[in-house]
């Protein structure tokens, strides 16, 4: 075959050609979604009987990320949180990272396990950071609010990303008090009433991810998880993913 220089009007030609067919998965031509992104939440629970995940596998089913649980409180840390992530990138899967809030422990040393173990969320295919809220551990809602902000502010510091905020609809109208102090940062909300639409609470203008159903079944992962679209309210998914 001959090859062709660099600089051949038939190569960047092709070039172009190949980089609209790898992401057409996710955009059209006029770069709108050709279809919302979606995505499985997982935890060594999806590891059965300590299987891995095949994440070719998932992302041959079309799914174009994965929000990963990397660390709990101050002193958990997920068995698979590295070989996953090293696994969902080689297959082009966008990763998100998750930390599960345990409020009745300090925001500050939570948020610093959780930075130093993911290491930043500024490469590419990476999602921003996640906070997991949904337990209050008995703090009133002033207090859950506190802790809540200087987590975030203390997580932002550490990766350079506005976070994520991870809830659903009756923990925050109640535990959070329905606060409307957190609109800056993007909504993951879980509701699996089968509604057109999640809940929003909290004042949120849209949501960015719906975890709409913990029962959904995806090639490569044993057994039941999690399964979230994103909605494109941060922009196009592969700007918001680093893509």
């Amino acid at each position: 075959m001959r090859k062709l220089p660099v600089t051949s009007p038939k190569l960047r030609r092709a070039l172009v050609a190949l980089l609209a067919i790898s992401v057409s998965g996710v955009f059209s031509a006029t770069g709108t979604a050709a279809a919302d992104p979606t995505g499985p939440d997982v935890s060594s629970w999806q590891h059965v009987d300590g299987r891995m995940i095949n994440w070719g596998d998932v992302r041959s089913a079309g799914h174009n990320f994965a929000m990963l649980k990397a660390t709990e409180g101050v002193t958990y840390l997920n068995p698979y949180f590295v070989a996953d992530s090293v696994l969902m990138r080689n297959a082009g899967i966008a990763r998100g990272t998750y930390h599960y809030a345990h409020p009745n422990q300090s925001p500050e040393q939570q948020a610093a396990l959780y930075a130093a173990v993911v290491l930043g969320q500024n490469g590419p295919l990476d999602l921003p950071p996640v906070l997991d809220l949904e337990e209050s551990d008995g703090l009133a809602p002033a207090a859950l609010i506190d802790w809540t902000h200087r987590y975030l502010n203390t997580v932002q510091a550490l990766t350079g990303r506005l976070p994520i905020v991870y809830t659903y609809p009756n923990f925050w109208k109640s535990a959070m008090a329905n606060s409307t102090e957190f609109t800056r940062y993007p909504l993951w909300i879980a509701d699996y009433r089968g509604n057109e639409q999640p809940e929003v609470p909290g004042g949120w203008p849209a949501w960015t991810f719906w975890q709409t159903t913990d029962s959904g079944f995806i090639p490569g992962i044993s057994g039941k998880t999690d399964m979230n679209v994103y909605s494109g309210a941060q922009g196009t998914f592969a700007r918001f993913a680093n893509m």
